[in-house]
């Protein structure tokens, strides 16, 4: 890697996922106000995410379905709205 092209603050941080509960120790710049113990027993600053490739459906290959239904019925009443203006 080359020397000095990296911001002061470039470490290694602990991104956790909140729904599947994994944890990454990835390098970023990341400003965070809590710290975490990691495997190898040393704190690191940590900052916790919604969803990662623990648990996105994509990465998982697990179908999660959202409200499709509801969603397509609001889509079709608007349609009918401004079809009859």
């Amino acid at each position: 890697m080359k020397k000095d092209i990296h911001p002061a603050n470039y470490r290694p941080v602990i991104f956790a996922d909140n729904s599947s509960g994994a944890k990454f120790l990835i390098p970023s710049t990341i400003e965070t106000k809590e710290t975490e113990k990691w495997t190898d027993g040393k704190d690191y600053p940590a900052y916790h995410v919604e969803i990662s490739s623990a648990s996105h459906p994509f990465y998982t290959n697990q179908d999660k379905t959202i409200d499709t239904a509801g969603r397509v019925e609001k889509f079709k009443n608007r349609m009918a709205k401004a079809t009859k203006k």
